[in-house]
Formats: C-alpha cells, structure tokens, sequence
C-alpha cells in the first residue's frame, strides 16, 4: 500500500515516560487526535515502506554505538498551526547524533507531542501545561520502527548502556 511508511522513534526509560503520563494527566479533559497506543517519544525520521531492511540496520547500528543519554525537557511549545501541544527537550549533542544518523537535522524540531486538536483547544491546553510544567530531566533509552497507518510496532531496540552508568 503506498500511503504506509515506517517512523523511527526515539524511546524513553520508565522514570521519563511516567514523567510525561503525569503531564498528560492534567490534560486528561481534552480530546487529542494524535495516534493512539505509542509510547512517549521523539520522531527521528520517516521513510517509505520499502526501506524496512535499511532502516532496521541503521537501528540496530546506532543501538550498539550509542549510550542511553540523558535529555533536559524545559519548555514547552506549539506548532501545526496551532494544532499540537508538545514539550520539548534541549538538543544536546547525543540527541542530535541520534537524529543525525536517521536523516540531516534542519528544520527538525525534537518535541514529544502532548495534544492535538483545533487551535482553541490547544490554546485552552496550553494554559493548564504552562501552569502545571515544570523542567525536568529523562533518558533516551531505545528506538522504536512504526508502521503507519494504522500504527503497528515493527521493532525496538535498546541503546547500550553507558559505561559512566547514568
């Protein structure tokens, strides 16, 4: 089906994910359109169905070369024509060789999609997060391939532990 293609998705340990399902607690009263049933994460990159063998192999590559690293969430922002709510992280550069390895960076803007809807939900939404967030810190731990539509989990793999151990 040509309308499918695979997303790599930047994964969260337990302690950041249950960060975030805090934070989406307080936003429990709105209605929010994104996909159903994926785990908080970054997007990385999306690519055609086709690709499937090629990107599993940079996954699994990345996985053996890259650390569980840490990232600092500390703002929180809005795009889409004011149609998503997300919190985003600083881009250190862990973050950024992680993306890099899945496609160039410009225009990327890393952010874990919190809400989204109309514009005057997101605006309501908004308020409640601006009142209820505060900076944080979490681990990239894994990466996850999606299929789209409808989502359906391919693989995951774990990041090598880092031998600093964070």
């Amino acid at each position: 089906m040509t309308d499918k293609m695979l997303c790599v998705l930047a994964g969260y340990d337990d302690q950041t994910s249950q960060q975030f399902d805090v934070f989406k607690r307080y936003l429990k009263d709105f209605k929010s359109n994104e996909t159903r049933g994926l785990p908080h994460h970054i997007t990385l990159c999306c690519v055609p169905v086709e690709k499937k063998e090629d990107i599993q192999r940079a996954m699994k590559k990345a996985a053996a070369e890259i650390s569980i690293f840490p990232v600092t969430f500390n703002h929180i922002g809005i795009f889409g024509g004011a149609k998503v709510l997300f919190i985003a992280p600083d881009v250190n550069s862990a973050l950024l060789n992680l993306k890099e390895r899945f496609g160039e960076s410009w225009n990327w803007t890393a952010h874990t999609t919190m809400l989204m809807n109309e514009s005057e939900v997101i605006c309501q939404a908004s308020a409640i997060l601006l009142e209820t967030f505060h900076a944080f810190e979490g681990k990239v731990d894994c990466l996850y391939l999606y299929e789209f539509f409808p989502a359906r989990l391919i693989c995951s793999v774990k990041l090598k532990k880092s031998e600093n151990a964070l």
